[in-house]
């Protein structure tokens, strides 16, 4: 499902008895205008038309509700992200600049679902299903780090996972600080892929990946 301005402006209630749907459209927009901790289950339920006890047909709880948005959002999130890494074609570094840049735009224009998935302090422990879709999109991230990593001489290879590691911390600090789709954006003097593109550039150099002759990654 995309969090799309047609979506937002559709009449609240659900319709053809579709109750979760509704109630996972009412999560979005309370946490577009509220953030994710700051709206009640029975405020869902009044978004979406319905009773106060009718949302636990589908959900335990909020948390179960801002799991649920946050599952599909992970989904969402891999899908884009793979689609921008294409496998590291033509070369990883062409690649990466293009997942760097799908990472921010995702954060941008899906603020709702980004919240929810990392804002809303769900337990992974108690929902497998989410961590393994959280799981799945940082693979597209450990898949492009190995093969970054695979231009560094063996003896002085670092480990793919602590790159993959690295460069997501960055791409999700400059997403959440200054690539937000919401009003807590804060102000840049150069856009957020040019920060991500030069931080990530100087990151690889300080590893020793050699410079690419297509490229500059990002």
């Amino acid at each position: 499902m995309s969090w799309s301005k047609e979506d937002k402006e559709a009449p609240r209630g659900y319709h053809h008895g579709n109750l979760k749907e509704a109630l996972v459209r009412a999560a979005l927009e309370l946490i577009a205008q509220k953030g994710p901790a700051g709206f009640t289950f029975a405020e869902a339920a009044r978004w979406a038309g319905v009773s106060p006890a009718a949302p636990y047909r589908h959900f335990r709880d909020r948390d179960e509700l801002l799991a649920s948005v946050a599952l599909r959002g992970f989904v969402q999130f891999e899908a884009v992200l793979a689609r921008a890494w294409d496998a590291g074609r033509p070369d990883p570094f062409v690649a990466l600049e293009r997942l760097g840049k799908a990472y921010l735009d995702f954060a941008r224009t899906e603020p709702a679902y980004y919240s929810a998935m990392f804002e809303a302090a769900v337990p992974l422990a108690s929902n497998p299903e989410l961590r393994d879709a959280g799981d799945r999109a940082f693979a597209v991230l450990r898949d492009a780090a190995e093969k970054i990593c695979a231009q560094i001489p063996a003896r002085s290879r670092p480990p793919a996972l602590m790159v993959a590691l690295h460069i997501w911390a960055t791409s999700h600090g400059i997403a959440s600080l200054f690539g937000r789709g919401d009003a807590a954006r804060r102000a840049l003097p150069m856009s957020p892929e040019e920060l991500l593109e030069a931080q990530v550039l100087v990151y690889l150099r300080g590893l020793g990946v050699p410079e690419s002759k297509s490229s500059g990654p990002g």
